[in-house]
């Protein structure tokens, strides 16, 4: 079959480096793609937010099933928009994507169907929420309302801060019109923990437990990132958690939305605070994570397409997962500056050398110029190890990730460093 993936950061060359696997895929579209996809995939140049140039190309190529990798393009109703055409795609509608499009709608479903997350408030009036911190007088964690590709979660330990964050996203407007409502809510404290599952609106199938990196410093300093490293199995999820969040988390979310008459397919995304009470929801997503997938991937043995299919189909209930054994890591090679301003254009240096290793090296924001590979992203690469134990999946990353070299690049040194603690 002819596959269509849309987008072109590190998850997408990571979907695309595994349905390239799948036996029952011939040709592989990646729209727009990037350097790194092109190795496995054919790359038009149509943007991922272009929804009628998308279903055009669709449509002229004779695609039979489509992936799509990043959140906007689902929150503005891609699917829908595909269904309408008769054309079958992976991924949650604009109703059911609006549980990541909308911090608030996400919270206020929690609310009503008593799913475990953070004591929370709703603010469109700066005044109002200015007072409410005011009063408040704790640590609290200030959310622009809407998509900001990872970055519109400030953690305030200060009035002050609380306050600073507040006038960020709804005067500044720094994530534009995603904070023109904000979501305040408690600081939970533990350990997070992401846990993605497929689903087709009746069952739930999870994948393993994954833990994200999002601040751009190591020990978790400095602003929050897209994702700065990932890696999987995170064992700060016990058994009994990955239970927990399973039966109380995963499952019920599903049934709440469709007892609201939403019935969400594809791959839903529960980013989790471990408490002293169990499990609670910080955020969903509704696609598979950044980096949270490149590790999750090159671990899942199974087919990609097969599990698309019997969620399109709803037969999932009919599915298993079977998982490589081991860990994987992801470490992100960033520009300097991000998730600031950064320059672009760097020449990229060592790709074949650290994928000498056996690492594998996703693209996330590169470009080719003049017969160079450069930067042109905030995330540059995401290199990616899989060994027996996680302290060789983390060595295995490292000593690949050293050997990639461009000007400013910057990473984290300590990706997994909480899974060695525990």
């Amino acid at each position: 079959m002819k596959v269509l993936v849309v987008g072109g950061g590190g998850r997408e060359h990571a979907l695309v480096w595994k349905l390239y696997q799948s036996p029952l895929v011939g040709q592989i579209i990646a729209a727009p793609g990037n350097p790194g996809i092109a190795r496995y995939a054919e790359c038009v140049p149509v943007g991922a937010g272009d929804i009628p140039g998308l279903i055009a190309l669709a449509r002229a190529r004779g695609v039979d099933l489509t992936f799509v990798g990043p959140e906007a393009p689902l929150v503005n109703g891609l699917v829908d928009a595909f269904e309408r055409e008769g054309l079958r795609v992976f991924g949650p509608g604009r109703q059911a994507a609006a549980l990541e499009g909308s911090k608030a709608f996400a919270k206020d479903l929690m609310a009503r169907h008593g799913i475990p997350t953070a004591d929370y408030r709703v603010f469109e009036d700066v005044s109002a929420a200015r007072a409410w911190i005011k009063n408040l007088g704790r640590p609290c964690v200030v959310k622009a309302d809407g998509l900001a590709a990872g970055k519109g979660v400030m953690v305030a330990e200060t009035t002050a801060e609380a306050l600073a964050a507040v006038d960020k996203i709804m005067v500044e407007k720094s994530f534009g019109g995603a904070g023109s409502r904000v979501v305040i809510e408690e600081r939970l404290s533990g350990e997070e923990v992401s846990i993605l599952a497929f689903t087709d609106g009746k069952t739930v199938l999870p994948l393993l437990p994954a833990q994200d990196h999002k601040p751009v410093f190591d020990d978790d300093r400095g602003p929050n990132t897209g994702g700065m490293g990932a890696y999987a199995p995170a064992p700060v999820c016990t058994p009994t958690i990955y239970q927990r969040a399973v039966r109380e988390i995963l499952e019920p979310v599903v049934m709440a939305l469709r007892e609201e008459g939403i019935i969400y397919k594809g791959v839903l995304y529960a980013g989790l605070m471990v408490t002293s009470d169990g499990p609670k929801v910080l955020e969903f997503n509704v696609r598979f994570g950044d980096p949270e997938a490149q590790p999750l991937l090159v671990l899942l043995e199974t087919d990609l397409v097969e599990v698309a299919q019997a969620v399109l189909e709803g037969r999932l209930a009919d599915l298993t997962l079977s998982w490589r054994e081991g860990a994987a890591v992801c470490v992100v090679l960033a520009s300097k500056g991000y998730p600031g301003a950064y320059e672009k254009g760097a020449v990229i240096h060592g790709l074949d050398e650290a994928e000498k290793t056996g690492a594998l090296v996703f693209h996330a924001g590169t470009a080719r110029r003049d017969g160079q590979l450069v930067t042109a992203g905030g995330r540059v690469l995401g290199v990616t190890a899989v060994a027996a134990t996680l302290p060789e999946a983390i060595r295995e990353a490292y000593r690949a990730a050293e050997l990639v070299d461009f000007a400013g690049k910057h990473f984290r040194r300590d990706i997994g460093r909480k899974a060695l603690k525990a």
